[in-house]
C-alpha cells in the first residue's frame, strides 16, 4: 500500500465554478485533523483555534476548472475521509477548540452552507486498502458523483452514480410515493429558488417536518406474527455461522442465537442504530444486528426467511424505506449507500452499497456532474 495516492477529480457538470475539499484524519501524523490546500498537493493541519467557529487559516477550496477539466491531487493515508464538492459557491468550514472541524450541515438552517449545492463521498486510505463509497445516508445531492478505481494489477472498479438530473428523478419518485400512500416523502425535498437542492434521508425527516412516527409498526407486527409460526435464519457471516430465530409468545422477544430482540420502532428501522439494533460488547449480537436491521429496512423479512437476502427481495412491501428504494432505482447501476447497513449482502452476492476498494490502488478517479 502506498503512503499516498493520486486522485483525478473530473468536472462533468455544466459549471466552471465547482470546488473540491478533502478532509479527514491523518493516519501518519498521530491522528491529526488534516485538509488539503487549494493546490491539491500540500497539507493543512489546523492549529487549536481561540474560540468556537473560527475560520480556517488556509484556502482549502480546490477549483476543478471548466466543464471537462481534470485536476490531479494527492492524499496521504487518511481515515474517515470525505471528498466534498460544491457548485457555484464555496463551502465554509470552521474550527472549534480541539481542534475540531465544523463540517457543512444539511440539518441546521443557520449553517452557512444551508443554501449551497454540495455533496460528498467517503473514503479511507490505510495500510490495507483504499475503500470509498457514494453516500446517501444523510441526503441525496444535486451533484452526482461517480467513482472509478484502477488497481496496479490492471483491474478496474466503477460505480456509476446518478445521471445529471438524478436529484430531479429522486424528487419525482418521492412526490409520487407521497401521493400513493399519504406519507410525507415529498417533505424530504429541500428547495432553493423553487428548485430541488437536496433530498434528506427519512432518518432526518423531523428536521423538515416529515414525521414517519408509526410508519413501520404495522409491518413490524406482521413480522412478529410470521416468526411466531416459523423460523428466521440469520447468516452472521462470521464465526457464529447461521443462527435460527423465532418469536417467543410469552415475552414477545425475537430470540436469535440466544440473543433477545424486542420489537423495533420506525426510528430504529430507519436509523439502524437504536433500540434492539444498538451494538454492545457481545460479538454474536453485533454480527446479527446489521443483517437483521438491513432486512427490516429493506422490508425483506416477509419475503424470505433467509438473511441476508438477494436484491429481488428488497422494497417489496407497501411499507418500506422508499427513499432508499428510489435512490437505488435512480442510480444508473443501482448502487449507493442509502442507509446505515446498505453494505449487507449474501455470501457471493453483488454489492449494493456503491463501494470501490483495492489493496494496491493506482488511481482513483472521482467524477462529478453525471455527464
Amino acid at each position: 500500500m502506498p503512503e499516498s495516492l493520486q486522485i483525478a477529480l473530473q468536472n462533468r457538470t455544466d459549471s466552471a465554478h465547482v470546488f473540491a475539499y478533502i478532509t479527514g484524519i491523518a493516519i501518519q501524523n498521530n491522528g491529526a485533523r488534516v485538509l488539503l490546500k487549494a493546490n491539491g498537493q500540500d497539507l493543512y493541519y489546523p492549529s487549536n483555534p481561540p474560540g468556537i467557529g473560527t475560520p480556517l487559516a488556509e484556502d482549502c477550496a480546490i477549483p476543478l476548472g471548466p466543464p471537462g477539466n481534470t485536476v490531479s491531487v494527492n492524499i496521504p493515508q487518511i481515515a474517515g475521509g470525505r471528498l466534498w464538492f460544491s457548485q457555484d459557491s464555496k463551502l465554509t468550514f470552521l474550527l472549534n477548540p480541539g481542534p475540531a472541524l465544523v463540517e457543512p450541515s444539511v440539518l441546521n438552517p443557520t449553517d452557512p452552507n444551508a443554501n449551497v449545492n454540495f455533496g460528498f463521498c467517503e473514503f479511507t486510505l490505510n495500510n490495507d486498502q483504499l475503500f470509498a463509497n457514494i453516500s446517501y445516508v444523510d441526503f441525496a445531492s444535486a451533484i452526482p458523483i461517480a467513482l472509478t478505481l484502477e488497481s496496479k494489477s490492471g483491474s478496474t472498479q466503477h460505480v456509476a452514480g446518478t445521471p445529471s438530473n438524478g436529484l430531479d428523478l429522486i424528487c419525482d419518485g418521492l412526490r409520487a410515493q407521497a401521493q400513493r400512500d399519504g406519507q410525507p416523502w415529498d417533505k424530504l425535498i429541500v428547495t432553493k429558488d423553487g428548485k430541488p437542492l437536496r433530498a434528506l434521508n427519512p432518518t432526518h425527516g423531523n428536521a423538515v417536518g416529515a414525521s414517519f412516527d408509526g410508519y413501520f409498526e404495522p409491518y413490524i407486527d406482521a413480522v412478529w406474527e410470521k416468526y411466531e409460526a416459523t423460523s428466521v435464519q440469520i447468516n452472521t457471516q462470521a464465526a457464529p455461522g447461521v443462527l435460527p430465530g423465532t418469536v417467543h409468545p410469552w415475552n414477545q422477544q425475537l430470540i436469535i442465537g440466544g440473543q433477545p430482540f424486542s420489537k423495533p420502532t420506525t426510528a430504529d428501522v430507519l436509523g439502524c442504530n437504536s433500540g434492539p439494533f444498538t451494538t454492545g460488547p457481545d460479538a454474536t449480537r453485533n454480527a446479527i444486528i446489521p443483517r437483521l436491521a438491513a432486512a427490516f429496512c429493506r422490508s425483506a423479512l416477509l419475503e424470505t426467511e433467509q438473511h441476508p437476502s438477494p436484491p429481488e427481495t428488497f422494497w417489496k412491501g407497501e411499507r418500506t424505506n422508499h427513499y432508499a428504494r428510489i435512490v437505488h432505482e435512480v442510480n444508473r447501476d443501482g448502487k449507493g449507500y442509502a442507509f446505515a447497513y446498505d453494505d449487507v449482502q449474501p455470501d457471493e452476492g453483488e454489492d449494493q452499497s456503491g463501494k470501490v476498494n483495492d489493496g494496491n490502488p493506482r488511481l482513483w478517479t472521482v467524477t462529478v456532474g453525471g455527464r
